[in-house]
């Protein structure tokens, strides 16, 4: 186990910005865990999965720890289910393929969203219709201060739109080691959101298994976001802005284009995608930085680019918004 001091996280997130963190370590066991509190004695952690979730707003005086270990093992199974423990360093997207090739029905509509299986939670992640905690069953890992082992089951992960006590309460206090997913060996496919029924169509495709589904939200995000390797981002920047139904249909009313997605407690989600394009943001750049000309949801670094230039981008699209739809919205990003 190596510390680094004074690490460059340039290579850790998405946005490919710079940024220095005191201290950098990768464990691959709670036992590390330990040997690390141990050696650095006091001081902030900070939690990474793959980064692509995070803006790094200036340099973090702590260590930064990422959970390297991956591996998925089938635990349990009955006729109906089978749960699925995946520890927290492996790749979301290979969890998904694994799920889909072995015909276990769940997490298909969250194919490609970048970052790792520990990080997911966190975010409780969501895309087409389904997100993280529809499949959740529990997760374990460690208290950062205490160095105690937990596990929390779903209904103390208080999850909620992109949300969860680990991106709130526990947020940098919880080192999550592995993610126990209960997935459905039959269920139904959610193909009502977004373009995926217009694709299946194109495609000849009327009747589509697992693997149709997958192979076809893939495709749908490869044309519609920026792949991070090639042009800095981490995806949707803002949050779909949850509102009363009745500023939704004033909304409506004066714009017959706009749609809407089911949303909870008596709230209408609309696109925070089509607030921004609408007030003429898309494709718009602010010297290194902009927001892309595909997707006006997803801000991006061009190269070169700096969080601070990242920050002012954002900031001047919030007050737009909320001037001309009476709307703040809200960053999904983690700002560091």
């Amino acid at each position: 186990m190596l510390v680094y001091e004074n690490y460059n996280l340039r290579n850790h997130n998405s946005f490919g910005f710079s940024a220095s963190a005191k201290f950098f370590c990768e464990i691959s066991n709670v036992e590390e865990f330990y040997e690390l509190s141990e050696q650095l004695k006091e001081g902030t952690f900070l939690v990474l999965g793959e980064g692509s979730n995070i803006l790094f707003s200036k340099a973090f005086d702590g260590c930064v720890v990422r959970f390297t270990k991956k591996g998925i093992t089938i635990v349990n199974e009955d006729k109906d289910s089978v749960m699925v423990e995946v520890f927290a360093g492996e790749n979301w997207d290979n969890f998904v393929a694994f799920a889909v090739e072995h015909k276990y029905y769940g997490i298909e509509n969250l194919s490609l969203i970048p970052g790792s299986v520990g990080a997911a939670p966190v975010q409780n992640i969501g895309a087409y219709g389904q997100e993280l905690q529809d499949t959740f069953f529990a997760v374990n890992g460690v208290a950062l201060d205490s160095g105690e082992t937990k596990t929390f089951f779903k209904s103390s992960c208080y999850f909620g739109y992109r949300s969860s006590i680990f991106k709130e309460e526990l947020k940098n206090k919880f080192l999550i080691t592995s993610v126990v997913f209960r997935l459905k060996k039959n269920h139904s496919l959610t193909t009502r959101y977004g373009s995926i029924e217009e694709e299946l169509k194109a495609q000849g495709i009327s009747n589509p298994d697992l693997s149709d589904l997958r192979n076809t939200i893939i495709k749908i995000r490869q044309e519609k976001l920026p792949n991070p390797r090639v042009l800095g981002n981490c995806g949707s920047f803002f949050k779909n802005p949850e509102v009363d139904p009745q500023v939704y249909e004033k909304l409506k009313t004066e714009y017959p284009s706009l749609k809407s997605f089911p949303a909870t407690y008596n709230k209408v989600k609309i696109p925070a995608g089509w607030l921004i394009e609408e007030c003429g943001w898309k494709g718009k750049k602010m010297g290194n930085v902009g927001v892309h000309a595909q997707q006006a949801l997803v801000l991006v670094n061009y190269g070169g680019g700096t969080a601070n230039e990242l920050l002012e981008l954002a900031k001047n699209i919030k007050a737009d918004v909320l001037n001309r739809f009476d709307i703040l919205l809200e960053e999904e990003v983690n700002i560091v």
